[in-house]
C-alpha cells in the first residue's frame, strides 16, 4: 500500500471500499427468506406466514453499503419494503438509516435518519421507474459528518451533521425486510393490505458491505 502520509486521501477513501454481503442473520420466518452466496443474491417472501427480515452478521461504523433491488410486483398496498441500516432494530434508542418503500406508490422512495430513537426526518423521491420492474441500485454511503443516499449512480439526498447536532454514530447493521405496515397512520403510509397478488418476492443482489468498518459486537 501506498504510504498514507503521502496519500492523506487513500485513508478517506478506505471507507467506501466494499466486498460482497457473504453471510446473513435471518430474524424471523426464516423459511420465507432464501440466500445465495455464491451468486451473491438473497429472496424475501411475503405471504400468509408474514414476511421475513435479513441483516448483516456483524454491524459497521461508517462505509458504502449498497444493492441492486428488485420490489415485489402486484398490489402491494400495505408493504413495507426496505434496505436499511440500524444500530438494533427494536430498540427505542436506535441510530438508522433508511431506504423504505411504500407498497401504495411503487414510483418513490422514501429515506430517513434516526439518532437515538428520533426520526421525523422523512422525505420521498420521484424514482422516474417503477421498483417492481427490473433492479436497480441503492446505496447509503455514511460517515461521520455525512450521509448520502444515491440510486443508480444519482445522489438523491445529502445529509451534513451540523455542530452541536445529533448525527447517526452507533455501528450498525445492514437490514432488509417485507412487513405489513397497513396500521401506520390508519394506512395512509403506505396504504392498506389487500394480499391479492400474494406471494410477494423482493430480490436482492450484488448486496455488498464495507471492506475493514466491521465492529466486534457490543451485546451486553
Amino acid at each position: 500500500m501506498a504510504d498514507p502520509v503521502l496519500h492523506p486521501e487513500t485513508h478517506h477513501h478506505h471507507h467506501h471500499q466494499t466486498q460482497p454481503i457473504k453471510e446473513i442473520a435471518i430474524d424471523y420466518t426464516p423459511e420465507a427468506c432464501s440466500h445465495c452466496q455464491e451468486s451473491n443474491s438473497i429472496t424475501i417472501t411475503y405471504d400468509h406466514r408474514g414476511g421475513a427480515r435479513w441483516r448483516t452478521t456483524t454491524r459497521f461504523l461508517y462505509g458504502t453499503f449498497s444493492a441492486q433491488i428488485q420490489c415485489p410486483k402486484g398490489n402491494t398496498d400495505g408493504l413495507n419494503f426496505n434496505i436499511y441500516l440500524s444500530s438494533l432494530e427494536g430498540d427505542k434508542s436506535q441510530d438508522e438509516i433508511d431506504f423504505e418503500f411504500l407498497g401504495k406508490e411503487k414510483n418513490i422512495v422514501q429515506t430517513n435518519y434516526y439518532t437515538t430513537g428520533t426520526g421525523n426526518r422523512e422525505k420521498n423521491h420521484p424514482l422516474g421507474f417503477d421498483c417492481s420492474n427490473g433492479f436497480h441500485e441503492y446505496v447509503i454511503k455514511w460517515s461521520a459528518d455525512s450521509i448520502e443516499w444515491l440510486i443508480d449512480g444519482k445522489l438523491v439526498r445529502k445529509e451534513e451533521k451540523k455542530d452541536l447536532e445529533d448525527f447517526p454514530q452507533k455501528p450498525m447493521f445492514l437490514y432488509a425486510s417485507i412487513w405489513d405496515a397497513s396500521y401506520i397512520d390508519e394506512g395512509r403510509w403506505t396504504g392498506k393490505y389487500n394480499g391479492c397478488d400474494a406471494p410477494y418476492v423482493c430480490l436482492y443482489k450484488d448486496i455488498r458491505v464495507p471492506i475493514g468498518t466491521a465492529v466486534e459486537s457490543c451485546d451486553s
